[in-house]
């Protein structure tokens, strides 16, 4: 199997991944073959399922790619808060917080778990119409009293 597409197979990780990865992916490739062969149904087309191995080891390795950290020329003074989820909404929060419990959880169900009204009828009890009060009221509420929120219908 190796000897008849392995030519094949190192084609298409070349192609995906570049000679660095392509060698890993290409052997990554016929192991993860070996374990599967014995299931192989006789009529498969072996070159096409190797292939499709080698794409989704290819994917393997680009996923893998973007949760390694990229190295920087100097690290700066102070840490940040730039792309840390939540790190700089935390008086949001507090008024979230203080809203009725209707109101805040008919809106933490809607914007922040994206339920429709249904499901949220379902889950606080009532009908599909209170809860799309409590969210409107919730959303008002919150318009009113957090600092810097807008109307509606205002533009930053």
């Amino acid at each position: 199997m190796v000897a008849v597409h392995g030519v094949t197979v190192l084609r298409v990780c070349r192609s995906l991944l570049g000679a660095d990865d392509a060698d890993d992916a290409w052997s990554e490739t016929f192991l993860a073959a070996m374990r599967a062969y014995p299931e192989l149904p006789e009529t498969a087309n072996v070159e096409a399922w190797l292939v499709t191995i080698a794409r989704r080891k290819a994917i393997d390795v680009h996923r893998a790619a973007k949760r390694n950290p990229l190295t920087v020329q100097e690290l700066p003074d102070a840490p940040t808060n730039l792309g840390v989820p939540g790190a700089d909404d935390t008086g949001l929060w507090d008024f979230v917080g203080r809203l009725p419990a209707k109101q805040r959880q008919a809106i933490t169900y809607r914007y922040f778990v994206g339920l429709s009204y249904a499901e949220i009828a379902a889950v606080l009890g009532g009908s599909v119409d209170a809860a799309r009060r409590a969210s409107a009221d919730g959303m008002k509420n919150l318009r009113n009293t957090y600092p810097g929120a807008t109307s509606k219908g205002d533009k930053p």
